[in-house]
C-alpha cells in the first residue's frame, strides 16, 4: 500500500554502533583529517564502555602494528576503518587489546578490541572510536541521527 511496507532493509549493508556512548558526527571528530573526511565519510562514537564491535560483517583487512586501528571489507565489498581514539599511534599499542586477527571473519556481535579509557585520558588523548569509509560519500553512507547508541544499534546503511 502506497510503498509504505515494502522498505527491506539488507543486512550486508547495515552499519552498527561499535561501542555505547554519545554519537559524534563525522564533521565534529576532534582531528581534521577524520572531521575534514579525508579518511572518507563516516562518524564516531564518544564510548561510556571499553569493548569495541565490529559495525558490519565482513573480515579482517588489517590491525595497525599499534593497534589503535583495525581495517575490515564488509560483506558488500566495501572497506572501513575502526579508529580507536585521536592521536593514540604514538602509544604504541598499550591501550588496546586486539581480539580479532588479520583474515577473521566478523559480525556486528564480533569484538575488535577493548580500550583504556583511563589511560587515554592520563595521555591526554581524545577517546572517540572513529569509523571510516575510504572513498564513500555522504549521498553512499545513509547515516540516521541520534544522540546516544548501544554497541550493534542499526546506525546506517552503505
Amino acid at each position: 500500500m502506497f510503498g509504505l511496507f515494502k522498505k527491506i532493509v539488507d543486512i550486508n549493508n547495515t552499519i552498527s554502533a561499535p561501542v555505547d556512548g554519545i554519537f559524534v558526527k563525522m564533521e565534529d571528530v576532534p582531528d581534521p583529517v577524520f572531521a575534514q573526511k579525508m579518511m572518507g565519510d563516516g562518524f564516531a562514537v564518544k564510548p561510556s564502555q571499553t569493548t569495541v564491535y565490529s559495525p558490519v560483517c565482513g573480515k579482517v583487512t588489517s590491525i595497525f602494528p599499534t593497534k589503535h586501528a583495525i581495517g575490515i571489507e564488509s560483506d558488500s565489498g566495501r572497506e572501513l576503518i575502526v579508529h580507536m581514539g585521536v592521536d593514540t599511534v604514538s602509544l604504541s599499542g598499550k591501550p588496546f587489546k586486539i581480539y580479532v586477527n588479520k583474515g577473521d571473519t566478523v559480525t556486528q556481535a564480533s569484538k575488535l578490541a577493548k580500550v583504556d579509557l583511563g589511560m587515554l585520558a592520563v595521555e591526554g588523548r581524545e577517546d572517540v572510536i572513529i569509523v571510516a569509509f575510504p572513498g564513500a560519500s555522504a549521498e553512499e553512507l545513509k547515516l540516521g541521527s541520534f544522540t546516544s547508541v548501544t554497541a550493534g544499534m542499526a546506525v546506517g546503511q552503505l
